[in-house]
């Protein structure tokens, strides 16, 4: 369930980007009314604004906020006013492609995604960035790693709910041999059974492993992988049972500790605001026993503090 809190009462795209636009006129730029606007309207919203912009001004709206904002939130609004998909291709690119490798976030986000949204995502990277996204991901990923991530680009798993409890028992019994039950571990088999299957199938293994060897699914993935490969795996059989405890973890570990990872914190809210941020706030809380909107507050300060609380929103 999103997070984003809409008016009950639109102002018209026209009168919104006309509205940017003043905001960005002067001295400095008048960060609070681009957030109060941005923050508060949908995509398809916010993309007629940008027609609107580019419509009226003959200039993009987006290359605007990159030279009026600074810091993390630009960073944050720029992925905010993209389509869903462009954004996931966008975040994909720069993880891949930045300054900073960070193959986590790459492999988050396929990992945490649909199938038809890795499809529709595929194409937009093709479109957007002019190279194909498993290229990319050959030059900078190696080994398990690679191929998981290749596989699960690939397969087109089914979607739906429906699960075949003799194929279950069959998977979870490849995985106990492939692992723990031999010394070493086939690689292969995991990458196939993880890559191939839907996410209800992959609860069912995952309950049916419990059943039959008295072992979380979870502790033998861990046992017998490591590194981003494992990370994938996790990721995967993570977001099949609860994506919003998923990310809740995602979350609380970009703030725990000294310093906090602003990468991650962008990424996660601003994907999920408009999906499922009110479970992860409920996930949140049942786990760390405090608000996800406190503990960002307190982690983060300014502009880009603002930002993030109007996409999250208060307890109540």
């Amino acid at each position: 369930m999103a997070s984003l809190s809409v008016p009950p009462v639109l102002t018209p795209p026209r009168d919104d980007a006309v509205a940017l636009h003043k905001a960005f006129k002067g001295f400095g730029c008048d960060s609070t009314t681009v957030t109060n606007i941005l923050a508060h309207r949908d995509s398809a919203q916010r993309a007629l604004i940008l027609h609107e912009y580019k419509a009226i001004y003959h200039q993009d709206l987006y290359h605007r906020l990159a030279t009026e904002l600074s810091g993390n939130h630009k960073n944050a609004m720029l992925l905010w006013v993209l389509d869903p998909v462009g954004r996931d291709a966008t975040i994909l690119n720069q993880a891949l492609n930045g300054d900073i490798t960070d193959l986590r976030a790459a492999t988050e986000v396929i990992c945490s995604r649909t199938p038809s949204q890795l499809q529709i995502m595929k194409q937009t990277y093709r479109a957007r960035f002019g190279c194909y996204l498993e290229h990319d991901i050959t030059e900078r990923t190696y080994g398990d790693h690679q191929k998981l991530l290749l596989a699960y680009l690939g397969v087109r798993r089914n979607e739906g709910p429906e699960v075949d409890p003799s194929a279950v028992t069959d998977d979870a019994r490849e995985l106990y041999q492939a692992g723990e039950k031999r010394v070493g571990t086939d690689e292969r088999a995991f990458i196939r059974i993880f890559s191939e299957r839907s996410w209800a199938h992959m609860v069912s293994v995952a309950n049916a492993y419990q059943h039959m060897y008295a072992r979380s699914l979870e502790k033998a993935v861990k046992s017998e992988t490591t590194g981003n490969f494992q990370f994938g795996l996790l990721t995967i059989l993570r977001c099949a049972d609860t994506p919003a405890k998923y990310f809740a973890k995602v979350l609380h570990k970009a703030m725990k500790g000294l310093g906090t990872s602003n990468a991650a914190l962008t990424r996660v809210v601003v994907t999920r605001t408009e999906v499922d941020m009110k479970y992860i706030k409920a996930e949140y809380h049942n786990k760390y026993k405090g608000s996800l909107a406190e503990a960002i507050h307190s982690e983060t300060s300014g502009n880009y503090q603002t930002f993030l609380l109007s996409l999250v929103g208060w307890d109540r």
